[in-house]
């Protein structure tokens, strides 16, 4: 099974938000420039995962990105779930014209199936909390700072 390119951005920038210290702010050009994509790809997916109720987007001056909820409560197998457009593993998966000769008899699909649900099933067992056990060691790798967004405003205006 292979993800989409959406599906791993979605989860990046979980992670990286899971990675900053509580209550910071994050915003697009900071989670573009750490992980080299795109910030058009970025936009669609905050959108989205603000769409989910994962992140919360504050806008204006001072605004950014946040978790809306603990990583604890960000699972994995829902992200991936909501994220793919199809678990369409062969043509016979999908409803419509595709044909197969062995099809009523074939009993790969059955194992396929079978297997997909298993795949799911292990993502199900994770939350985005146990995939940033050590924040601190995403925060090096991606070079997050501790500076949180929402009191630099606060100290612009005082």
């Amino acid at each position: 099974m292979r993800l989409t390119n959406y599906t791993d951005y979605s989860l990046r920038v979980l992670i990286f938000l899971a990675s900053k210290p509580k209550g910071n702010l994050s915003n697009i050009s900071e989670i573009a420039a750490a992980y080299q994509i795109s910030k058009n790809h970025l936009m669609k997916i905050i959108h989205e995962l603000g769409k989910m109720g994962v992140i919360t987007t504050i806008r204006g001056r001072g605004g950014g990105i946040k978790l809306a909820v603990p990583p604890s409560e960000i699972n994995i197998g829902t992200i991936v779930r909501k994220t793919e457009e199809d678990f369409h593993l062969v043509p016979c998966f999908e409803k419509g014209d595709a044909y197969c000769a062995i099809s009523p008899v074939c009993g790969l699909k059955h194992v396929l199936y079978k297997a997909l649900d298993a795949y799911l099933a292990v993502l199900d067992e994770y939350s985005l909390a146990d995939l940033v056990v050590k924040p601190e060691n995403y925060r090096t790798l991606l070079g997050i700072g501790d500076i949180d967004l929402s009191s630099t405003k606060k100290n612009k205006d005082n």
